[in-house]
């Protein structure tokens, strides 16, 4: 077969909904192969020779080698009024009518144009609470949250994209307790993604049974109630400490049980370390991270912004299912150095919903670069997901893939300049730069880098469902076959039967006739193994990874409680699982089985 061609049915109907152009005349697609033609043209139109580029940006679009986030692949060259940015996060919401329905606006023209948004509602006073500049009571996040959702639900009610937000609040928010429970109602907020924000103080205050502060900042005028206890502390939009006001004080563990009971029984809100996010950020010299995309891998600054694209590892296993099976890391490498250019010209060729999101892109040019089908190579190397050999195969292309685009992106600074917000000093004493190879360290000493991230593994969804349905993203095989429904452009649903690609491989030369011991799909997994490899490649990712632990219905809840200490044991940067419930349904369905909504907003393309 063509190494570009269509394999698997559903691959087909994906890219003919999602990322085919249909312009007039020449400019009528008639194969996947003019929409690599598009998108390398129109990104390599930046650079000083965009022939010669254009001509490597196709060679690593074609055969499925580098896959691109969904944006890029269904706007680049088009003309449309639309941005290549998969996601955003908006700028801080100020505490008062005018500034809320001002970040919903931005919020909606940022939606309109492709892009999903996150948002920290930690700036919005507690429900209850007297708004002395307008002399009433203030409602609270959650219901100001329910107007997004609404806006969402209206902006993007066609088409063959849906809408995608983050809600993130910190876990010492008066409010809390309503944002944890929020989707106890299987209608509230199904356009939003929610994540708690986990301070280390907060798991310290867990571990020895402490009582817990719920706090909100003081008036600007300072005036405070008598007797009221006031603490000093760091807050959401802010960078320094405020001083804020204890509304009340909880069990830690019981407020810690109340957010892993929601998980339990409807699969949110998800937990984000962000001390750890912020200490661990390159650029924690100059911002403060207090929310994420869409699903949780770019955590990012008010108005910050990331474009994604993913290595396709199946693609790069030579001689599979054989005793000679083995990742081509050279290919791999050279491939991962021709990405970060290409995902470095987006940055130049995009449009933006605002001009401060083009600001904050322009000053940390950050980039995001994953990996997809790692379940599918394990596979085809004849390696289970939950073997240590497996996840040491993983941490070694994970590797690969991060000191190439580091040194990549040095390369690139060295020839069009550093990032502007770059200050080299502050960089280099980052904990992530400090533990990159010898070489790459001088290099930034030397030229700086011309991105200020590189790295983030998103769920990829979409894109390796084009890529002849590969494993997505980090995660393991979902099943060997099932049905998915795909959403086309006029907003009605087609059901498909699919093989995962690597079965489709083995079935195709060998036959159904037994199932290999790799063969071990994501219900197989140990939820332990699940944060195993997560935490083995997390060293070797400057942003997030997009992790999604399956666990078995019936898991005990202490058990399922124990997963989120020991992913923060385990140095994650954030941890979402997915049980099984009458709330949330299936996320899939085997071949057979009723079909349920795939629950899109966890796509990150």
């Amino acid at each position: 077969m063509s190494a570009s061609s269509f394999t698997c049915p559903v691959s087909e109907r994906i890219w003919q909904a999602k990322y085919r152009f249909r312009g007039d005349g020449d400019s009528q697609e008639a194969g996947v192969n003019g929409t690599w033609r598009r998108v390398a043209n129109a990104v390599a139109a930046v650079e000083d020779d965009p022939a010669a580029w254009a001509s490597r940006f196709y060679g690593v679009l074609n055969g499925f080698r580098f896959l691109p986030g969904g944006r890029i692949l269904a706007g680049a060259g088009t003309g449309r009024q639309v941005t290549l940015f998969n996601c955003f996060v908006m700028n801080t919401i100020e505490d008062s009518v005018d500034g809320i329905f001002e970040a919903l606006k931005q919020g909606a023209l940022t939606m309109q144009q492709g892009g999903g948004v996150g948002y920290d509602f930690s700036t919005l006073r507690p429900a209850g609470t007297y708004a002395p500049t307008v002399g009433n009571v203030a409602s609270g996040p959650v219901s100001f949250m329910r107007i997004w959702d609404s806006m969402c639900a209206t902006i993007l009610s066609t088409g063959a994209r849906r809408g995608a937000m983050m809600a993130t609040l910190r876990c010492d928010h008066p409010d809390i307790e309503k944002f944890i429970d929020a989707k106890k109602d299987a209608r509230e907020l199904r356009r939003f993604n929610l994540s708690v924000l986990v301070s280390d103080a907060f798991m310290r205050a867990v571990s020895r049974n402490e009582s817990w502060p719920l706090v909100f900042p003081l008036e600007e005028s300072g005036r405070e109630a008598a007797g009221a206890e006031i603490l000093e502390l760091p807050w959401s939009g802010s960078d320094r400490s405020v001083r804020c006001r204890v509304l009340k004080r909880i069990a830690a563990q019981s407020l810690w049980r109340r957010l892993m009971r929601a998980n339990y029984d409807y699969a949110e809100p998800g937990v984000l370390f962000i001390d750890r996010i912020n200490r661990e950020n390159p650029l924690s010299y100059r911002e403060r991270i207090s929310a994420t995309n869409p699903c949780g891998e770019v955590p990012l600054p008010p108005y910050g912004a990331c474009n994604l694209g993913s290595i396709n590892l199946a693609r790069f296993v030579v001689q599979p299912f054989t005793e000679n099976a083995h990742l081509d890391l050279d290919a791999i490498e050279q491939t991962t150095k021709i990405a970060v250019r290409f995902l470095d010209n987006v940055i130049d060729v995009s449009r933006y919903p605002l001009e401060a999101q083009k600001a904050q892109a322009a000053g940390t040019r950050r980039i995001g670069l994953g990996i997809t089908a790692l379940a599918d190579a394990l596979a085809m190397l004849g390696l289970r997901y939950d073997s240590e050999a497996g996840r040491e195969h993983a941490t070694n292309c994970m590797r690969a893939v991060c000191h190439a685009a580091y040194r990549a992106s040095v390369v690139l600074a060295r020839e069009k300049g550093t990032f502007p917000f770059l200050d080299r000093d502050a960089h280099l004493r980052g904990a992530f730069v400090r533990a990159l190879p010898a070489d790459i360290v001088d290099g930034i000493a030397g030229f700086g880098l011309r991105n200020s991230h590189l790295l983030a593994i998103a769920p990829t969804g979409s894109i390796s469902l084009l890529a002849n349905n590969v494993s997505s993203g980090v995660e393991p095989i979902f099943d060997l076959n099932f049905s998915r429904r795909v959403l086309a452009p006029d907003g009605t649903y087609s059901e498909h039967a699919i093989d995962d690609y690597a079965w489709w491989m083995w079935t195709a030369s060998r036959g159904e006739a037994e199932t290999p011991e790799f063969f071990g799909t994501a219900k197989q997994i140990a939820p332990g193994d699940h944060l195993a490899m997560q935490a083995a490649l997390q060293p070797y990712v400057d942003q997030a990874i997009s992790k999604t632990v399956n666990v078995h219905e019936d898991i005990a809840f202490a058990d399922f409680e124990r997963l989120y200490l020991r992913a923060f044991e385990l140095g994650l940067k954030g941890c979402t699982t997915y049980r099984p419930n009458p709330i949330t349904g299936e996320l899939l369905s085997p071949a057979g089985d009723e079909i349920h909504c795939c629950v899109m907003e966890r796509e990150g393309d």
